[in-house]
C-alpha cells in the first residue's frame, strides 16, 4: 500500500520509509511546506497515496487543511495524528 506521511520532521523521515518498506508498503513524506511551489508538491504526493496520515503537531495549518481537503476530494481515507513516532507508525501499518 502507498501511503503519504503530511507533516513531521524531516530528518525521520528515511527512518519512516524504511520502516514502511520492511512492512512492505511504499511511504512518502511531505514536511508541511505550503510556501512557494510546495502545496504542488503536497497535492502530488496525496494523489499517489492510497492512505494519508497527517500529523497536527509539527505541521502548518494550512498544510493540514489542503491535506485534508484534497484526500477528501479524492476520496482517500485521510488519519489525523497528533505526533507520530516509530512504534505508533508501525502499529498503523499492522493494521492496514
Amino acid at each position: 500500500m502507498r501511503l503519504a506521511l503530511i507533516g513531521g520532521i524531516s530528518r525521520s523521515a528515511d527512518t519512516y520509509r524504511k520502516l514502511a518498506g520492511d512492512m512492505g508498503h511504499a511511504l512518502e513524506v511531505h514536511d508541511g511546506e505550503v510556501g512557494g511551489r510546495g502545496s504542488v508538491g503536497l497535492r502530488s504526493v496525496i494523489a499517489r497515496a492510497d492512505v494519508v496520515l497527517v500529523l497536527t503537531d509539527v505541521n502548518s495549518h494550512g498544510a493540514v487543511g489542503i491535506a485534508r481537503r484534497e484526500a477528501r476530494e479524492a476520496g482517500k481515507p485521510a488519519v489525523l495524528l497528533r505526533r507520530c513516532g516509530l512504534a505508533r507508525l508501525r502499529a498503523l501499518l499492522e493494521t492496514l
